[in-house]
């Protein structure tokens, strides 16, 4: 028996090789829960290279590694910063799988873009990072919560945050701005669901080996340097880590915004 099964979960972002995302689906599924996973409908074409080189499909692949653990898998690509997908999202998952559990708010703006100093960040693009990491996950919640407070048997919710949700930095507004929201999201969410036996934390992860750090790539050994335990850290540890707060061993933990960086950032 797995410590999730009958459990079924959402993971939004979570179609890269390389990913977060991808890492707590897969460790959802070894724990016994089936799995929803969710992306942006990427062009095959701007893969990174070792995509291609793999014939990745995105969510699809994505699929294939949770079924691979003898668990269902929906597959769905979704704009999490519209709330009509949202809902169908929420709706497809309980007519297909029956239920809602547990739901991973993984979703965000891709790293590069906004990382510039304040005059030139367009409001064009401060909205969008904001729109889909502070609405995303809002709107994910809002309609995952109607469900999970309806079945009765309470859930978890796992926030992704970053060490920049706690810790400010020139040319991060927008980046920083949206995580540091997260955080207080997570307390907010917290304490109006813990009362319905929802546990929500928020995880606050630092430099990962995921695709996302390609754009990095020439600072990953000075980023490692920077760590007291002088290393970067995977997107298993982070996905596995994600999964753990989604059992029964870690539900006393509630309202918290987790660091998972080596030590970099210490900061409650």
């Amino acid at each position: 028996m797995g410590e999730l099964d009958g459990k079924v979960a959402i993971v939004t972002g979570a179609g890269r090789l390389r990913g977060i995302g991808r890492a707590a689906a897969v460790e959802l599924a070894r724990l016994g829960a089936d799995v929803v996973v969710t992306g942006t409908g990427r062009d095959p074409s701007s893969f990174p290279e070792d995509e291609k080189a793999v014939g990745w499909r995105d969510i699809e692949s994505v699929s294939d590694l949770v079924k691979a653990e003898g668990r269902r898998c929906l597959p769905l690509v979704v704009d999490v910063t519209d709330a009509s997908k949202v809902q169908q999202m929420v709706d497809r998952t309980v007519d297909e799988l029956g239920r809602v559990d547990i739901l991973i708010n993984n979703a965000a703006f891709a790293r590069g873009a906004d990382r510039v100093p304040i005059l030139d960040l367009s409001e064009e693009l401060f909205q969008r990072v904001m729109d889909i990491k502070v609405t995303g996950t809002f709107l994910c919640t809002k309609s995952a919560i109607g469900t999970m407070i309806a079945q009765g048997d309470g859930g978890k919710i796992v926030n992704i945050s970053s060490t920049a949700g706690k810790r400010g930095s020139a040319n991060t507004l927008a980046y920083n701005g949206a995580n540091f929201a997260i955080v207080g999201m997570t307390q907010s969410m917290a304490q109006e669901l813990g009362p319905h036996k929802i546990n929500v934390n928020a995880v606050c992860p630092g430099a990962v080996e995921t695709a996302r750090m390609d754009v990095v790539r020439d600072n990953w050994e000075d980023m490692a340097k920077n760590t007291p335990i002088g290393r970067n850290g995977s997107d298993e540890e982070v996905g596995n880590f994600c999964a753990y707060l989604c059992t029964e061993a870690a539900s006393w933990i509630h309202g918290q915004s987790i660091n998972l960086n080596g030590g970099q950032v210490m900061e409650h």
